[in-house]
């Protein structure tokens, strides 16, 4: 079974999604969106971050449409491997500054896998259980740092 996180530019966690395991990544990338819930204060939490940053491994068309769909802003470098076509039209946004942050996404998966042992070695052989304790993991990490 695979985690697949959303993580705020402060290494906070806002979606915690878990998937299969021989499913590629980018399978996994819609429910995670849908699933970000951001309180600002008053109102109806926010669901749209305003800029996304992902590794080469979720670079397609259909992710890039989903995230215009959305009026999201995509910073996700070009995979090697899907240049077999010859490109037309704009070329894709690309901003290395800004891509030099997604560190932020290892050090959390780093916390989860130090500071909780019985996640980082999954002992848990229902998923219901395992979502729980990663929920468990998110909330402890956020009260930490609040």
């Amino acid at each position: 079974m695979k985690v697949h996180v959303a993580v705020s530019s402060e290494g906070l966690p806002l979606s915690i999604v878990t998937g299969p395991g021989n499913e590629h990544d980018s399978q996994q990338f819609e429910p995670v969106m849908a699933d970000i819930r951001i309180n600002i204060g008053r109102g109806r939490p926010r669901t749209r971050p305003v800029e996304v940053v992902a590794d080469a491994g979720y670079d397609s068309d259909s992710i890039r449409a989903y995230l215009r769909r959305r009026g999201i802003k995509s910073n996700i470098p070009a995979n090697k491997r899907n240049q077999k076509k010859p490109s037309r039209g704009r070329p894709t946004r690309f901003d290395e500054a800004t891509y030099k942050n997604r560190g932020v996404v290892e050090r959390f998966f780093g916390w989860l896998k130090l500071g909780f042992r019985r996640i980082a070695t999954r002992h848990e052989r229902i998923d219901a259980c395992f979502q729980g304790f990663l929920q468990l993991a998110a909330f402890l990490m956020i009260w930490r740092r609040i």
